[in-house]
């Protein structure tokens, strides 16, 4: 198998390290790597700052008709690109976690980004991270992964990368939070947060890094 025809689905929930994780592994195996999680949080922030009411289905709809949302890379650093413009930065503050857990619940937005996530995914090979890759956006991808992690270590986690970048951070309300999208994606009706049958499950919790991506890297160098 090439590494272009490769199609790594990592699934898992709020702040296992998808993101990181998926970003390495995709460099490792020298094809393209596309957030998924990005792209809802660039929907859904565009919809709170149209005050548009998520229960509004015709509102989020017509939106879209109006959206443009690009994933492309400047100077080897991906940017997320609402409407032409840079929210790479913006779509990463806390508040948008739970903007992207509500618009992701919307069968219609579902649908617009997924089919933009497959267009993406039958052109090149590529690393996809989300909650519902394996089982729904690519259930035919090359290898899956279930990434987890205790809820205390993703609150932390998120805790230190807010810290981090010079934001103000509460642990126990970032905590709550993650309890809550949890929740969220997991019940919800269309396409929930949920491990595909035949995904390798990794749990986080007491391993770095890299020791993530060399488990990952030899589940797939050893079907190759």
């Amino acid at each position: 198998m090439k590494n272009q025809q490769i199609t790594i689905a990592i699934d898992g929930p709020s702040g296992a390290g998808k993101s990181t994780i998926a970003k390495r592994l995709a460099v490792e195996l020298g094809i393209a790597y596309l957030d998924t999680g990005a792209m809802y949080r660039a929907v859904g922030l565009k919809a709170h700052e149209l005050s548009i009411d998520f229960s509004d289905i015709s509102a989020i709809e017509m939106m879209l008709e109006a959206t443009e949302v690009d994933v492309v890379y400047k100077d080897g650093i991906q940017q997320i690109l609402l409407d032409g413009k840079d929210v790479s930065v913006r779509i990463r503050e806390h508040f948008v976690s739970k903007l992207a857990s509500d618009i992701s619940a919307i069968p219609c937005v579902r649908i617009w980004l997924v089919e933009r996530q497959r267009k993406v995914a039958s052109v090149d090979g590529c690393v996809l991270d989300g909650r519902d890759i394996g089982t729904y956006v690519l259930p035919n991808a090359s290898f899956k992964f279930f990434l987890t992690a205790s809820l205390k270590v993703r609150a932390k986690r998120r805790f230190d990368e807010l810290i981090a970048k010079g934001m103000s951070a509460d642990i126990s309300k970032i905590e709550s939070d993650i309890a809550q999208r949890d929740h969220n994606d997991s019940t919800r009706d269309f396409a929930p947060l949920k491990k595909a049958d035949d995904a390798i499950e990794v749990d986080s919790s007491n391993l770095g890094i890299d020791e993530v991506v060399e488990v990952m890297l030899k589940k797939v160098k050893s079907k190759r």
